[in-house]
């Protein structure tokens, strides 16, 4: 090699990728800046002309959850300027089906299989998906999404073929035995079947039956912790907060002018079902802060009324006299002659917020009508109130009724008519979660034509599944004012973005809800904001797994509030008309799929 073939190769290779244009076009925007740190800056200016960071590595690992359980973490490594560069991780909560007061085998076995899932995940992180991401842009992600979605649908179609012969050899066995007892013994919650007999057949003609719960692929949350991290990801190359990326990609990279925070539905009492409390019912009482406070007002006035809460409830002898009521409030009548309220129980609930048991529907409602007008406060102007009744746990399907209190029982029919006279009486519940099971789907038309006009009626069991939501027509969704959505299995990122925009364009309100195992990854307030949830149901202020994603509402309150993009958010109720064809009803939350 001649002596100056070195010096022309090097000449002709930078100026193949235009380094001298690139170093004179760096060095003349510099200098009228003069910066103190003339390198670093040159380092960040050269920067942005190098190639986009890409997919390296994925590592998934068992971790535990805020509940001890354990669930997915998945990790995002890029090669950032030739160096391979660990970018973020994302966490997912874990969901179970099983009710509070499940038979110990029933738990156990749930238990097993949310072992065997998050291994399996973990397997499926670390090998297909590993190899299949790699060398994608962290910030392509419909494309990383779809390859996503073809995987699991892989997956799919692979149990299927194992389980076909399985269910064939089953199906030849026992077919009478199956329609005999199929809608006695596929109860919520694991509970012990009824004997097959004259009222169970009974029951069958007179309610929907239950629909089978479908169990969640295992491994499936590979899927959701994969889609999330590469989000998370994507933010974080583009050096802005998740919630913003997020609201880019639902809005095709067109930035908001304006963002609106959810409401929170603060969760302050977790009603026992077990004995001795009689109330099954309500399964939680949430405080929902008016739109005129800020975000941090309002978690204020919550924590105000809890501290009032617990000393009501404290043990006899150990209350201090009741302070004297705020005069000038209403409701005082309801409080003239009722019971004292319910004694709580000396624990916190998994959800954040203190147990308690309660003999009948009002004792509740009242206890946290004392604690707002003890500290001159006055519900359905200085707060609101909402209850996560989680019907779908409550039917006798010997009976075909709703157990609403030990012993006592409702038709479907009957618990419309028990509602409309419960927001007659205490007008200040703007909103009822599950009032009724999907199946029944008559009387949710009825009490949305009855109530929906004042109080939102929310659907959260029959939304479990977000991404068969938007492909499956036939999914039982009834008609009602907007559903819970949850961040769990096999969801994706583009999921949300698209079940959420179908449902904005048929005014239904959207709420992002916690899972009842939570994390303590706050990814899931950034996907509300982004997303342009109404509310967010994140349970109560107690719990560090829960606190820590109130903590990331307020930041995100305070940035937007400083940058002056911050829209009052506002309650707009949807006045129902009624039905012609109430079999359509699909039609009223999501529109068939093209």
């Amino acid at each position: 090699m001649e002596p100056g073939e070195p010096r022309q190769e090097a000449a002709e290779y930078y100026r193949g990728h235009r380094v001298p244009q690139r170093l004179e076009e760096t060095l003349n925007a510099l200098f009228p800046l003069r910066p103190a740190d003339l390198y670093g800056e040159m380092a960040n200016y050269i920067s942005k002309f190098s190639k986009a960071p890409v997919i390296c590595k994925l590592v998934g690992r068992k971790v535990l959850d805020g509940v001890g359980q354990p669930t997915l973490e998945v990790e995002i490594h890029c090669t950032v300027k030739n160096y391979e560069k660990r970018i973020c991780s994302a966490v997912m909560s874990s969901h179970s089906q099983i009710p509070e007061d499940a038979l110990p085998e029933t738990a156990r076995a749930d238990e097993k299989e949310r072992n065997e899932s998050v291994n399996t995940a973990v397997e499926w992180v670390n090998e297909s998906l590993n190899t299949m991401l790699r060398d994608l842009e962290p910030t392509d992600q419909s494309k990383v999404d779809e390859m996503l979605g073809e995987y699991f649908t892989k997956k799919v179609e692979e149990k299927k073929e194992i389980q076909k012969p399985e269910e064939e050899a089953t199906a030849e066995v026992t077919p009478a035995l199956t329609s005999c007892i199929s809608s006695a013994t596929v109860l919520p919650g694991g509970k012990k079947a009824a004997k097959a007999g004259k009222k169970a057949a009974v029951a069958e003609r007179t309610i929907p039956p239950a629909e089978p719960v479908e169990a969640a692929l295992c491994g499936s949350a590979a899927i959701g912790g994969a889609s999330l991290a590469v989000a998370k990801a994507g933010a974080t190359i583009n050096h802005v907060p998740l919630y913003f990326h997020i609201a880019l990609l639902k809005h095709d990279q067109d930035p908001p002018k304006e963002m609106t925070l959810p409401l929170p539905m603060v969760t302050v009492l977790n009603c026992e079902k077990n004995s001795p409390a009689k109330l099954k019912l309500v399964k939680e009482v949430m405080l929902i802060p008016p739109v005129q406070l800020s975000l941090r007002q309002g978690i204020e006035r919550v924590l105000d009324i809890q501290k009032e809460m617990m000393r009501l409830l404290e043990p006899p002898g150990k209350t201090q006299s009741n302070p004297p009521p705020a005069d000038g409030k209403k409701g005082k009548a309801h409080n003239a002659g009722k019971k004292a309220p319910p004694q709580a129980l000396k624990r916190i609930s998994h959800l954040g917020c203190l147990i308690t048991g309660c003999d009948n529907l009002e004792q509740p409602l009242l206890l946290m009508q004392t604690a707002c007008n003890n500290i001159g406060l006055e519900l359905g102007t200085d707060m609101y109130l909402a209850i996560n009744c989680a019907a779908h746990e409550l039917m006798d399907y010997v009976k075909g009724k709703y157990e609403i209190l030990t012993g006592t029982f409702k038709s479907p029919d009957e618990m419309v008519d028990m509602y409309v006279e419960l927001i007659k009486k205490f007008p200040f519940i703007i909103a009822l979660i599950d009032p009724l099971r999907k199946e029944d789907r008559q009387q949710w038309s009825n009490i949305c034509c009855a109530l929906g006009s004042k109080c939102y009626l929310i659907a959260e069991d029959a939304a479990t599944c977000i991404s068969k939501l938007k492909i499956d027509q036939n999914i039982n969704i009834p008609r009602c004012s907007g559903v819970v959505l949850k961040y769990i299995n096999e969801t994706k990122v583009s999921d949300l973005i698209e079940v959420t925009g179908l449902l904005d364009g048929q005014r239904h309100i959207t709420i992002l809800g916690s899972p009842d195992g939570e994390s303590s990854d706050d990814s899931l307030v950034d996907l509300a904001v982004g997303l342009g949830a109404r509310f967010i149901k994140l349970g109560g202020l107690s719990r560090g797994e829960r606190v820590t994603k109130y903590n990331r509402l307020l930041a995100i309150e305070e940035e937007l509030a400083k940058n002056r993009t911050l829209r009052e958010a506002n309650l707009e109720f949807i006045a129902f008309v009624e039905e012609s064809q109430p079999e359509n009803q699909l039609c009223d939350v999501l529109p068939p799929p093209k």
